[in-house]
């Protein structure tokens, strides 16, 4: 499967064309390797790290997409293996601190 097809089936870019900016711009490494074209394959197993809001994500895929479904489905597609202190830790910290 193409790599913007499957950032955008499972929902880590708002549109096709994000997430062929991102991988042409240089900011995506598939499997430690940095991507330069949205057309680079990937496949089950595959490591893929990204710069998004600010932080990095890396996320391993799980499953191809055969369709851009729900936010649910298309979380089941990849396990996110992101460092302590990304996006949901600060979700953690801010619901917690809120009690």
């Amino acid at each position: 499967m193409r790599l913007d097809k499957f950032l955008w089936y499972a929902r880590l870019a708002r549109t096709r064309s994000a997430a062929q900016g991102v991988a042409e711009a240089r900011h995506l490494r598939l499997n430690g390797r940095v991507i330069d074209r949205a057309a680079a394959g990937v496949r089950v197993g595959d490591t893929l790290t990204f710069p998004l809001h600010g932080h990095v994500r890396v996320i391993r895929i799980a499953a191809l997409p055969t369709r851009r479904g729900p936010a649910p489905e298309a979380r089941a597609c990849y396990a996110d293996l992101s460092p302590p202190g990304g996006p949901a830790a600060e979700n953690v910290s801010q619901e917690s601190a809120g009690d």
